[in-house]
């Protein structure tokens, strides 16, 4: 009889209700990967930012989606389409850091489920200690508390460049490329929208941003376009701290500056959820006419794209058969500099 595997796919999580806003937001500051200051002044800057940002800038986000979040239900749909393509000895499980369902309650069914192994897959290619790292903490002392210590566990940690991944991001945005030359304009660039990060959190040895550019740089060649025009820059900036740059929002002026039409791709989030939906379709569209951009392309997240279910669903089975913590292809892909490489860490 084979051996049951679970797959659990870690993601943010959102609110799921309007009521929901500010107590998904108070987990979220709270976490001491995302504030990080002792935990007194963390539950005081927590407090102020949620109540805020629940009345204003998120309250207002949220509210452009009926008061919730749709990112349980597209994760959910990656996976039941990851569910279809693994052996049937496999189950996924959905597993949220902020809101529900999270740790303590998937560990739980897990259990009941009878699973003799775990594959964990993050649902961010790239890693930081603020996504990945954040939810495999909780993760391991919602297992303990369970009991479940000694189940063998294989963690996959990274895959920015992963063939699945790549591809299927190249053919979203050759899709709005080719509709951009259709439309008249010519030679319009890539912008690669990342979710950005405080600057110091870089600068402390987390490899996010390196792999953001590694990904980058993996779809822009697959895409085969010559001379193409691209570049990285990152959204999604919060408080007064010196974030890693170029904005999206300085990006998109310089495009529009030099008349340039432009297709962005949000390459660090594969489903769709306020961060595009709102932020990139609405509020960054809006930024564009602002400043006579003419060309607002957005290309979509790779969601249930076949190509990156099939590439998430053998990078699922090769790291079966491993236990411990990974990235993909088994070796650190972080260069020498990052301290805050996962396999650095978790060694």
């Amino acid at each position: 009889m084979s051996e049951k595997v679970a797959v659990v796919l870690f993601n943010l999580g959102g609110p799921d209700c309007k009521e929901a806003i500010r107590p998904f937001l108070l987990n979220f500051f709270m976490d001491k990967n995302i504030i990080r200051v002792p935990i007194p002044f963390r539950c005081l800057i927590a407090s102020m930012i949620a109540n805020k940002r629940s009345k204003r800038e998120a309250g207002e986000s949220y509210g452009e989606l009926g008061d919730k979040s749709p990112l349980l239900e597209n994760t959910q749909a990656q996976s039941d389409a990851l569910q279809k393509v693994l052996p049937d000895n496999y189950k996924t499980f959905v597993c949220m850091r902020y809101w529900h369902p999270m740790a303590p309650q998937v560990v739980r069914e897990i259990r009941n489920w009878g699973a003799d192994k775990i594959v964990i897959l993050p649902l961010y290619p790239q890693f930081s200690t603020t996504t990945t790292w954040s939810s495999l903490g909780v993760w391991e002392k919602a297992i303990h508390e369970a009991g479940m210590r000694d189940i063998e566990t294989s963690t996959i940690c990274c895959y920015p460049v992963n063939k699945g991944f790549v591809k299927a991001s190249a053919e979203n945005v050759r899709q709005q490329y080719d509709q951009a030359l259709k439309d008249g304009y010519e030679s319009p660039r890539v912008l690669f929208s990342a979710h950005g990060l405080p600057e110091k959190v870089v600068k402390d040895g987390d490899p996010y941003q390196w792999q953001c550019e590694e990904t980058a740089k993996a779809i822009a060649n697959e895409l085969g376009i010559e001379n193409l025009d691209w570049e990285i820059c990152y959204q999604s900036r919060v408080g007064p701290m010196k974030w890693i740059g170029p904005s999206t929002e300085e990006a998109i002026e310089k495009a529009a500056n030099e008349q340039k039409a432009i297709i962005i791709l949000p390459h660090a989030f594969t489903q769709e959820h306020v961060e595009t939906l709102v932020e990139l379709d609405i509020e960054y569209k809006e930024i564009a006419e602002e400043h006579g951009l003419k060309g607002y392309y957005r290309a979509q997240t790779v969601g249930v794209h076949p190509t990156y279910i099939e590439g998430m669903a053998e990078l699922v089975k090769k790291h079966t058969d491993k236990t411990g913590v990974y990235a993909e292809g088994f070796e650190s892909i972080c260069p020498s500099g990052f301290s805050d490489c996962c396999m650095k860490k978790a060694a």
